[in-house]
C-alpha cells in the first residue's frame, strides 16, 4: 500500500497578546518558527513543512530560509482554520497542524500522532496525550485535559481536572498536546461547521469536532513539548538553547 502524503503546516501570526512578533525572535540566530520548522522536517513521516502566517515580515523570513510560506487571510479565528485554508492549496492525504511556538517539539511525537491516525481509520483526526505529572498541572486552566474511551479516542477536552473522582480514588488524569493530524477531507470542512456552546465556553477548538461527531483517536506519549506563550519563556529557552550549542 502506498503510504499516505503528509504535509505539515505551522500557523503563525504576528499578533500575540502576550509576546508580539514571538515567530521571529531570534536570539538564537534563528527565528522561533524556523526552529519548529526544523523538527517538523526531521519528522520521518512528513514530506513537505509549510508556514502559513498572514504577515509579509514572516513570509521574508520563512522564503529566505528556504521553507515554502502560503500567505492566509487574517480573520482567522485559530491555527485550525488557518491550516484548512492550506489545505485546499497543497497536495496532501495527510495534513498535520504543528504548533508555531514549540521549538524544542520532538519530530517522534509528530510521527507517533501521524501513526495514530493512519492506525484507526475510522477516526478523521489523531492528537496525542501525556499523563499529567502533578497536582498543580491538574488544576491549571492553562493546561488541558483530556479524558479518552475505550477505544482511545477522545471523549472530551477541558480546562477543568477531568475526569473526576467523586470518591477520592486515584485516576489517572491526561494532559492534551496540541499536534492535530487531520484526514484532507475533514480539515477542509472545519471552517464550515458552526462553532459550539462547549467551544466556546472552554475557547478550545478540538471541542467543534466532537461537537459534530468527528471521532479523533489519541496516541498517548511519555511526554509533550514546553510551548513559548512570553518573552520570559522565549529567554529559558533561548538559554537552554545556548547551553546545548556553546559554539
Amino acid at each position: 500500500m502506498t503510504p499516505p502524503r503528509v504535509a505539515a503546516v505551522i500557523p503563525v501570526r504576528m499578533g500575540s497578546t502576550r509576546f508580539p512578533g514571538k515567530a521571529l525572535a531570534a536570539e538564537t540566530g534563528r527565528a522561533l518558527v524556523l526552529h519548529v520548522a526544523d523538527a517538523a522536517a526531521a519528522a520521518k513521516h512528513v514530506d513537505e513543512v509549510l508556514v502559513a502566517s498572514d504577515h509579509p515580515d514572516i513570509e521574508v523570513v520563512v522564503t529566505q530560509a528556504g521553507v515554502r510560506h502560503v500567505m492566509t487571510r487574517q480573520d482567522h479565528p485559530n491555527g485550525s482554520s488557518r491550516v484548512a485554508e492550506v489545505a485546499g492549496k497543497i497536495d496532501a492525504d495527510i495534513v498535520v497542524n504543528v504548533q508555531g511556538d514549540e521549538p524544542e517539539l520532538d519530530p517522534a511525537l509528530i510521527d507517533q500522532c501521524i501513526e495514530g491516525l493512519i492506525a484507526d481509520e475510522e477516526a478523521s483526526v489523531g492528537t496525542l496525550a501525556t499523563p499529567i505529572a502533578n497536582e498543580q498541572d491538574e488544576q491549571s486552566a492553562h493546561i488541558v485535559k483530556v479524558v479518552l474511551d475505550e477505544a482511545g479516542r477522545a471523549l472530551y477536552f477541558s480546562r477543568c481536572p477531568i475526569p473526576a473522582s467523586r470518591d477520592g480514588e486515584s485516576v489517572p488524569r491526561l494532559r492534551h498536546i496540541g499536534i492535530y493530524a487531520y484526514r484532507r477531507a475533514s480539515l477542509m470542512a472545519y471552517p464550515d461547521l458552526p462553532p459550539s456552546a462547549l467551544e466556546r465556553a472552554e475557547q478550545l477548538e478540538q471541542l467543534r469536532l466532537l461537537a459534530h461527531r468527528i471521532p479523533i483517536t489519541v496516541a498517548l506519549c511519555e511526554a509533550g513539548p514546553e510551548g513559548i506563550d512570553t518573552p520570559t519563556q522565549y529567554a529559558a529557552f533561548v538559554d537552554r538553547w545556548r547551553r546545548e550549542h556553546p559554539d
